[in-house]
């Protein structure tokens, strides 16, 4: 809660660590994919009220559901979050909601410990799931599960791919990529545990995928969004553009 109060240079170091990561890049390396999203210090400060419950802004745990006839109504707009299991994602979203410890986040260090669709609502602004991790473990009718979300839930506004940021993109990230360029449905890659990787390794993951981003895919925003759950790394910039996504930062600079 601190972090948006340090001096800009510091505060830019955890805010924006893919631009703190191009300082490494060769000269001449374009550098464009890596500032695409780049909000004020006020954007950033109003994503981080809406993450943050009060009196008249509740955010909590709505439900859960294996079926989409199980789903709470779609009202409000909503983001997703997919990736294969232990990609840190439960970790990810409970780092997201860290403002407002009363939301119950369940982390396990079972891998595909999440077999359902978690809603999450956040006052009346948007909706957040946490969606079954894919691969090892995953539920038997995962694909039936996560494809009906996807194809029918109108009120979907992006959804978030996560990747592990040490190991970069495997055989089974494909599953969702697959899917969601199948769809036609806007989405993200964000690369989780970069506080894991050594710097090389990780600008060699970046770069890696954002060429196969840039080759291979057609619904996939051209910026990676790199983040620590641990470190909060890249946390403030992922909800801010959470709220820009879902229309409640109408004007972002850089955008």
């Amino acid at each position: 809660s601190q972090v948006l109060r340090l001096e800009r240079s510091r505060r830019t170091g955890v805010v924006f660590p893919l631009q703190k990561l191009a300082r490494y890049l060769a000269p001449g390396t374009d550098t464009a994919p890596f500032r695409l999203f780049q909000p004020g210090l006020a954007a950033l400060q109003r994503a981080e009220e809406l993450f943050r419950s009060g009196r008249h802004h509740t955010i909590d745990y709505v439900s859960s559901a294996v079926r989409m006839d199980h789903a709470p109504p779609p009202v409000l707009p909503e983001v997703c979050f997919i990736g294969r299991s232990n990609v840190g994602k439960s970790s990810l979203i409970r780092a997201l909601f860290s403002l407002s410890p009363e939301v119950e986040v369940r982390v396990s260090k079972t891998p595909g410990h999440t077999k359902k669709m978690n809603f999450f609502k956040v006052g009346k602004y948007f909706t957040l799931v946490d969606m079954p991790g894919y691969g090892y473990r995953a539920p038997q009718d995962f694909v039936e599960m996560v494809e009906a979300y996807l194809q029918e839930r109108r009120t979907l506004k992006r959804t978030f791919l996560l990747v592990d940021g040490v190991v970069g993109l495997q055989k089974t990230d494909h599953i969702g990529i697959e899917m969601l360029e199948e769809f036609g449905i806007p989405y993200v890659m964000v690369l989780t545990k970069i506080d894991r990787a050594s710097r090389g390794l990780l600008l060699k993951n970046v770069l890696e995928i954002q060429e196969f981003v840039k080759e291979k895919t057609q619904g996939c925003f051209p910026q990676l969004f790199l983040v620590s759950s641990q470190e909060f790394s890249g946390v403030h910039l992922l909800r801010c553009f959470v709220a820009h996504v879902t229309g409640n930062l109408p004007a972002v600079e850089g955008s």
